[in-house]
C-alpha cells in the first residue's frame, strides 16, 4: 500500500507521461517452460523455501531457472518497508524460521550451483534486521559447496554497524545493495530508505575487502545526468559492479512507469560506466539484481 506522498507521485507521474502504448518488443518474454524450471520449482516448494524471482515478477525467470539459478529469499515472504515499486507482501512478520539457512544450503547443493544469491526481505523490527540469519546461510553454504561462490544482496540494517559487523563475521564473496533510484525520488520510491546510507554501506563493507555491487531501475522518473551522477557516486564509495534495468510496474496500485528506456540509452549507461572504471555494468531493459550474477562472479576472479 503506497502512502500519499507516492500517491502525490504517482499522480505526477501520470500527468506528466506521455501514452506509453504496448509494451515495446525489448521487453517482452518467454512464458515459464521446461523441465529445468519445473525441478527448481518442485525443489523451491519441498524445502519451504520464497525466491525473489517469484515474488518480484521477475521477467528472468526462465531464463534463469532453466539454467538452474535461483535467488534465494530469506527471513520470510511479508517486508517492514513500503517501496513504491516491489511487489513484495507489506507487513509485520510474526515470526523467524532459524531452519532457514540450513534448507537454503540444501537446496544449493542439491542444485549443485556454482554461484548463488542470497536476498531478504527488510525485517526493521528485529535488533539486527536478520543479519545473523545471513551470516548463518553463508557459513552453511561454505561448509557444504566450498567452491560455490556466495552473493548477498542486503537490505541497509538501518545503517547499524553491529549488523554490518555480524556479517563480515562470515563475510560473502559479493556484497550487493542496491540504491534502486536517484536521490531525488527516494522520498517517493523508498519511503524508509536513505540514499546517502546506502551509500556508505558500500564504502564500509569495500573498505573491509570486500567486493561490492549495487543497481538501479530506470523509467520511473529519472533524469539521464541524474543516472549519470548515481553512477560517479557509487564509484567513488568503492562499487565494483553495477546493474541498470527497466522499472515495469507490477500493479496497478505501484508507481507507474515514467517511460519505456531504449537500448541505446541503455547501452551507453554501460559504455559510460565502464569508463568510469567499474569492473562489470549489467544494463538492458530486462536486466535485474540478479541477472547474470553467476558471469560477474566469474568474471571478477579473473
Amino acid at each position: 500500500m503506497i502512502n500519499k506522498h507516492q500517491r502525490d507521485f504517482k499522480e505526477a507521474v501520470e500527468k506528466e507521461r506521455v501514452d506509453l502504448g504496448k509494451r515495446p518488443d525489448w521487453l517482452k518474454v518467454k512464458l515459464p517452460a521446461g523441465q529445468n524450471y519445473k525441478d527448481v520449482h518442485s525443489l523451491m516448494r519441498k524445502a519451504k523455501l520464497n525466491t525473489v524471482c517469484e515474488e518480484a515478477r521477475c521477467p528472468n525467470i526462465a531464463e534463469c531457472w532453466n539454467a538452474r539459478t535461483a535467488t534465494f529469499m530469506i527471513l520470510g515472504d511479508t517486508c517492514t518497508r513500503s517501496c513504491g515499486f516491489c511487489n513484495v507482501k507489506v507487513g509485520l512478520p510474526t515470526e523467524l524460521d532459524l531452519d532457514e539457512p540450513r534448507r537454503v544450503a540444501e537446496s544449493v547443493e542439491q542444485l549443485e550451483l556454482r554461484h548463488v544469491v542470497i536476498t531478504s526481505v527488510n525485517r526493521d523490527e528485529l535488533n539486527d534486521g536478520g543479519a545473523g540469519i545471513f551470516a548463518e546461510t553463508v557459513r552453511l553454504i561454505n561448509e557444504r559447496m566450498p567452491k560455490t561462490t556466495v552473493e548477498i544482496l542486503i537490505p541497509d540494517f538501518k545503517g547499524e554497524e553491529h549488523a554490518f559487523e555480524i556479517i563480515m563475521k562470515h563475510p560473502p564473496h559479493i556484497l550487493n545493495h542496491n540504491l534502486e533510484t536517484v536521490q531525488r525520488l527516494y522520498h517517493a520510491v523508498r519511503p524508509q530508505a536513505k540514499y546517502n546510507r546506502s551509500l556508505e554501506l558500500i564504502r564500509w563493507f569495500k573498505d573491509r575487502g570486500l567486493r561490492t555491487k549495487s543497481g538501479i531501475m530506470v523509467g520511473i522518473g529519472e533524469r539521464t545526468e541524474e543516472v549519470l551522477e548515481l553512477m560517479r557516486e557509487l564509484k567513488e564509495h568503492g562499487c565494483d559492479i553495477m546493474t541498470i534495468g527497466q522499472y515495469l510496474q507490477p500493479t496497478k496500485n505501484h508507481l507507474p512507469v515514467h517511460r519505456y528506456v531504449t537500448p541505446d540509452e541503455f547501452k551507453m549507461y554501460k559504455e559510460e560506466g565502464l569508463k568510469m572504471g567499474f569492473k562489470a555494468v549489467e544494463s538492458g531493459p530486462l536486466v535485474r539484481s540478479s541477472y547474470h550474477a553467476d558471469k560477474q562472479a566469474r568474471d571478477m576472479w579473473k
